[in-house]
């Protein structure tokens, strides 16, 4: 992530490891179809296409097949940019304008669509893609992306609006690709994000002829993923099973020596290796933690997350292995994640929605009645840090010290409720609204043991302040789905962070991203106008201050109740080489190898 503009030095020390990476282009990759890698997700799915997708697992996915234009170096600390499918970072000098060249001679995964031709990526593909997530028929999840940046952009979106039809064709003065691959970049003001914003999988390249042939009535491809990555998918069972071979067309990549001290084994055994290596990943979708953890007890996953609910079986109380771990020789990868745990309101639901005192004092006051803490406690096993502010630790405007999130302070809930008028007015022992009417909470949640936990928390500590709750019970991608259209009333998540850059987190409450990214449907033109003038800053104190401010937002509008940043735990086999923590890439198959010669001891 780029955390301040690009100073001549900057750029050029930058420049060194796209130099490095460029090379890729004319190197083969050498990956050995006997060399398989398995994993697991938590949670379902629900497609991959890079402008539409959200959800973290489908990412996962999303960036094995698809190419940004650049990329975090996966073994860099402190984390580096560097060039993907550009041919260098780009430089600017006011923010506005930038110029990019991609490399020539990096190709699409073979396809049908293509009718028998060689698809070589240019920059138009990068144009069609960007213009999509902002077609208003597209509806992306990452309008925040591009929406308001580029000049003329905003009269074609317009039409589109007004016409039903998004002119992909249309010139548009602030978004070009002047020849075969350079795109030119005209911005109503300054970007200096743009990198950090350009590694993500959402601003990844898809074919205009793909589209074409297999779009749905949304203009969404979320069945039929053709990129220029590392893998190509092969099989895809919904929810269950997804399997992913080695693309035959990938440039490859050269294996760039770490400078850490801790790699140095890594370095001499990759030396002169071109990624990805491992020929196959295969993915199986095993929402409950028991069946998860014994499938790579059973040895039949090369590594796992571990489950918060067996991580007292796993860690000892002073952070290291149990024998039976430790004896199998599985290596322990740890870090807090650059993610925020939190529940979001419906501010268009009648009941906790809305911006008078009295709704803003129940949202409070529910915030301050649930006790995050002991979910850190009890149900995450200590795996997690109260969360103090939207930002999470490792992003830019981050500040430890500021207070943006309530306590647990059941009293003061009770007293704040009592105040607004949500009182039992029938003696049954829940509240009522102020009008009279009943007041229930339906919170969404997902079947399995571990969300059941969670459930048991809200309602036990939502009872003690004299609040009832119901369940709204349904798998991860159809409440996805419920989320998008604003039925449900309130429900937890996870967001992590792509990059390091921090004002990101914010744009998940931007008003015109709701019903979006914006699920919470939060509409404060003060905060907008706020976030808009944070995103023409650059990096640097004057940002972080108005990130300080957004934080102080949400803790006084309440449309999140913030909870926990969590602390990840990656069990390895030790035939899996080259695996390291790395919380911009939590699934990093391409650069990973597995060593056939050593025989696979499962724990006992």
């Amino acid at each position: 992530m780029v955390a301040h503009r690009p100073t001549a030095t900057r750029v050029a020390a930058l420049a060194l490891g796209c130099v490095l990476a460029a090379c890729a282009v004319l190197a083969h990759a050498q990956a050995d179809p006997k060399k398989v890698l398995r994993v697991t997700l938590r949670a379902a799915e629900t497609g991959f296409d890079p402008q539409v997708y959200s959800d973290l697992y489908s990412g996962y996915v999303v960036r094995g097949i698809f190419d940004p234009l650049f990329r975090y170096d996966y073994l860099a600390r402190p984390h580096t940019i560097v060039v993907n499918t550009a041919a260098a970072i780009p430089e600017s000098k006011d923010g506005t304008e930038w110029t990019i060249r991609i490399q020539p001679g990096i190709y699409f995964a073979d396809d049908p669509a293509f009718k028998g031709r060689k698809r070589e990526l240019t920059a138009a593909d990068y144009v069609f893609s960007w213009k999509r997530i902002l077609d208003p028929k597209i509806r992306s999840p990452n309008l925040e992306l591009f929406d308001g940046k580029i000049v003329g952009m905003d009269q074609v979106v317009e039409r589109a609006k007004a016409t039903g039809k998004f002119d992909y064709d249309a010139p548009v003065e602030g978004l070009r690709a002047v020849d075969r691959y350079t795109i030119r970049l005209k911005l109503n003001y300054p970007w200096w994000d743009l990198l950090a914003d350009l590694t993500s999988a959402s601003s990844a390249a898809v074919a205009r002829e793909v589209v074409e042939a297999y779009g749905d009535a949304s203009g969404w491809v979320m069945a039929n993923p053709v990129g220029t990555g590392p893998y190509r998918l092969a099989q895809w069972q919904r929810g269950q099973k997804i399997v992913l071979d080695a693309s035959p067309t990938f440039r490859g990549l050269p294996f760039v020596a770490s400078n850490d001290p801790a790699d140095r084994e890594l370095n001499a055994r990759f030396k002169g290796k071109t990624f990805p290596l491992v020929g196959r990943v295969e993915l199986y979708v095993l929402e409950e933690s028991q069946p998860r953890m014994l499938s790579f007890e059973k040895g039949d996953v090369d590594y796992l997350d571990i489950p918060t609910d067996f991580v007292p079986k796993v860690i000892t109380p002073d952070g290291k292995l149990t024998a039976r771990f430790a004896a199998a020789g599985v290596l322990l990868e740890r870090g807090v994640q650059p993610s925020i745990v939190y529940t979001y309101f419906n501010m268009d639901d009648p009941v906790v929605g809305g911006y008078t005192k009295e709704k803003i004092a129940l949202r409070r006051a529910i915030g301050m009645g649930y006790n995050a803490e002991e979910e850190i406690r009890v149900i995450r096993q200590n795996q997690g840090q109260f969360a103090n502010m939207p930002s999470p630790p490792g992003t830019t405007g981050f500040d430890p010290k500021l207070v943006a999130n309530s306590g647990y302070d059941p009293e003061g809930a009770k007293a704040l409720l009592d105040r607004f008028g949500y009182k039992d007015r029938d003696g049954d022992g829940f509240r009522e609204l102020p009008d009279g009417r009943p007041l229930v909470l339906k919170r969404g949640t997902s079947p399995s043991a571990l969300e059941r936990q969670y459930d048991e928390l809200w309602a036990r500590n939502m009872t003690a302040i004299g609040i009832r709750m119901e369940m709204v019970t349904q798998k991860w991608p159809d409440m996805l789905k419920m989320a998008r259209g604003g039925q449900i009333q309130i429900w937890q998540l996870a967001n992590t962070s792509t990059s390091t850059e921090g004002l990101g987190i914010y744009g998940l409450l931007y008003g015109p991203n709701a019903g979006l990214s914006n699920l919470a449907r939060f509409r404060l033109p003060e905060f907008d106008n706020l976030y808009d003038e944070a995103r023409r800053v650059p990096n640097g104190p004057e940002r972080n201050r108005m990130i300080g401010e957004l934080a102080r937002m949400v803790a006084g509008y309440a449309p999140w109740k913030l909870t926990a940043y969590r602390i990840e735990n990656v069990v390895v086999y030790p035939w899996v080489v080259g695996f390291k923590y790395n919380p911009f890439n939590q699934h990093p198959w391409q650069y990973l190898d597995i060593d056939l010669s050593r025989p696979r001891k499962a724990v006992q």
